[in-house]
Parts: structure tokens; sequence; C-alpha cells
């Protein structure tokens, strides 16, 4: 059972990766299309920057899903701080 869960766990980090990939890809081609259509080449930075942004949207998304899921743990009881007593009663 903990294979699969570290097998998801890997998944979902390295489609954050993919996500950032298309992202921009998405944003340069848009670009293109729009410089094709107008033949303006400032386009292509307009749809860099736009796939960039997309980009950091992605990133923090994922990263308010951690924190979440780190909130969800800090209240189990195996993650809380024990107190364990080894000093010597003499």
């Amino acid at each position: 059972m903990a294979k699969i869960k570290s097998v998801v766990n890997a998944a979902e980090y390295l489609s954050l990766g993919i996500s950032i990939v298309v992202a921009i890809a998405i944003g340069v081609g848009l670009g293109f299309w729009l410089k094709s259509i107008s033949g303006y080449d400032i386009f292509i930075f307009v749809g860099l920057a736009f796939g960039i942004a997309a980009a950091v949207l992605n990133v923090y998304k994922a990263y308010k899903n951690q924190l979440k899921s780190m909130d969800e743990l800090k209240d189990e009881n195996r993650y809380k701080p024990q107190n364990f007593d080894d000093e010597d009663d003499e």
C-alpha cells in the first residue's frame, strides 16, 4: 500500500512539471498564432508572458494544496510530539 501511495505522490509532482511546460508552450503557441494573424512580433512575447503567468499560477495552486494537506496531517495523533521521560528517579 505504501508503494502505491509513493507512486501517486510522484505522479502529482510529475504532473506539476508537465503542466508548467504545457502552460508555457500553449502561451508561446498562441503568441505565434497571433503573430501570424497580425504580423507583430510582440505577440510572441505576450504569449510567453501569459504562459509563464499560467505556470506560476499552477505552482501556486500546488503549493496551496500541499499546505492544506500538511494542515490535515498536523491534527493526526501519530505526528504530534510526544513527551518521553528519560530521567532516572534515583
